[in-house]
């Protein structure tokens, strides 16, 4: 008897979980997101990392490009020899003040999916951060993540990979 009593209440606390995790990790695209164009960065205090309204990022930047960031396997840790190429964002942000960006975020093929698309967003948000410590304002800079969704090398291997574990700038005016 017992033995029935402990199965039905694990059973009720099983389903119970995996409801809660499938309504919080719903991500199928189809939110309804139309609220957030309302957030008026300005009336959330001076948070310097709040974000903008999203919507329209405007015209793409062209006449421009950056390298891309690139991260070690399992990490969005920013490494010394990377933080040059965010600093020459900054500084080209910082001359043109009418310029914002959209930093994704992008992971090789190992994981799975949900955890790819959380490190990819992770590892956006660090280059984010770090913008934002280099002076440039945080409601200029968006961030999304791609997890392994759009890789640069399509092959298998540490050479493809490599390339895929990396953080990437588009501007807009």
């Amino acid at each position: 008897m017992n033995r029935m009593i402990v199965r039905s209440v694990l059973s009720v606390v099983i389903c119970g979980l995996l409801a809660v995790g499938m309504v919080g990790c719903r991500g199928d695209g189809n939110d309804d997101l139309s609220d957030l164009d309302a957030l008026d960065p300005i009336s959330m205090g001076d948070d310097p990392y709040a974000l903008g309204p999203r919507g329209e990022f405007g015209t793409p930047v062209t006449d421009v490009s950056f390298e891309n960031v690139a991260f070690p396997f399992d990490s969005f840790q920013i490494a010394d020899s990377e933080r040059g190429k965010i600093e020459s964002v900054a500084n080209y942000m910082s001359s043109n003040n009418d310029v914002t960006t959209v930093v994704d975020g992008h992971c090789d093929e190992r994981g799975s999916r949900e955890y790819n698309l959380s490190l990819g967003e992770h590892r956006a948000l660090a280059i984010r951060a770090y913008l934002i410590s280099l002076g440039v304002a945080g409601d200029r800079i968006q961030t999304r993540s791609f997890g392994e969704e759009q890789p640069l090398d399509p092959s298998h291997g540490e050479g493809a990979w490599r390339q895929n574990r990396r953080g990437e700038f588009s501007l807009f005016r």
